[in-house]
């Protein structure tokens, strides 16, 4: 099993190049950033977390410009979304984005996609909440084909453009991993539809997290595919939990990292370090 980490890359704490070097010196498989372009001040849409959302959720840096300081100063370290809201972004510019960072980092990102929770802040990038899945579907499926065709096109309900050319192709072929974000009911749909993992988000019940896993690889075979991956973002650090993971067919397992400075979370780093020895493949 793989160990990746987690956290919100603010500007108060350790940044992201220096968080991408201790990361790898201590042997952890990849480091993944989340996105949020911003955050309304209405709150009307609950955070899935708790009643109070966190306050960095209010500071992070851009994804894709924060994994890139952390690809430049890294050599093995994967880099990744954990999400990239998709619906709040133009599929043509995103794909340039994945297919730049790919390029620049010699072929170590992994592109983690979600719908996200927040409706206001989809509205604000002029997205009906309603049509999110849908909306999502077809600008993954759009990126997937500027980033295989000389000459790409797409002509969906939601996304249409006419042949283009875009490059650079990604290093990865045919591109970077997908991994679709989420652990609700229909999830495993967009996975076998259009992803490459699922990276489903906590789930504290292995026995369910076991089913689904169970699920997604029988739908899998039944579609032509072979195994998929399956990230576990914001996993637990209890051993027994990880040997359970490890036994229900989670092939990485990311750690969640406060946003401190660097004093600070190094120390938390070290002991998450201790668990590499015992469970990484």
């Amino acid at each position: 099993m793989k160990f990746g980490i987690t956290m919100f890359p603010t500007e108060d704490a350790i940044s992201p190049a220096d968080l991408g070097r201790e990361a790898e010196a201590r042997g952890y498989e990849s480091l993944f950033f989340p996105e949020h372009s911003h955050i309304p001040v209405s709150r009307r849409s609950p955070w899935p977390g708790g009643p109070e959302l966190p306050e960095e959720y209010k500071h992070i840096h851009d994804p894709f410009v924060a994994l890139s300081a952390v690809a430049a100063v890294t050599e093995r370290l994967r880099v990744g979304t954990g999400v990239c809201l998709v619906v709040q972004r133009d599929p043509i510019t995103t794909a340039k984005e994945v297919a730049s960072l790919d390029v620049l980092s010699g072929g170590r990102f992994l592109f983690g996609v979600g719908a996200g929770w927040n409706r206001e802040e989809m509205a604000d990038h002029g997205t009906d909440p309603r049509t999110r899945m849908a909306l999502l579907h077809e600008r993954v499926e759009a990126m997937k084909a500027i980033w295989t065709e000389a000459e790409a096109s797409y002509h969906g309900r939601f996304v249409d453009f006419d042949p283009m050319w875009s490059w650079p192709k990604p290093v990865q072929r045919p591109h970077p991993p997908v991994l679709v974000g989420g652990s609700g009911p229909t999830v495993l749909d967009r996975v076998v539809a259009v992803g490459d993992e699922w990276m489903p988000i906590r789930m504290p019940d292995p026995g369910e997290l076991r089913r689904r896993v169970d699920e997604l690889q029988m739908r899998a075979r039944d579609a032509g595919r072979g195994l998929v991956p399956v990230t576990l973002f914001g996993a637990s650090r209890d051993p027994s939990t990880l040997e359970k993971l490890a036994e229900s067919g989670v092939t990485r397992v990311v750690l969640p990292l406060r946003s401190l400075p660097r004093d600070e979370l190094l120390g938390t780093l070290d002991r998450d370090a201790e668990l590499l020895g015992r469970f990484s493949t």
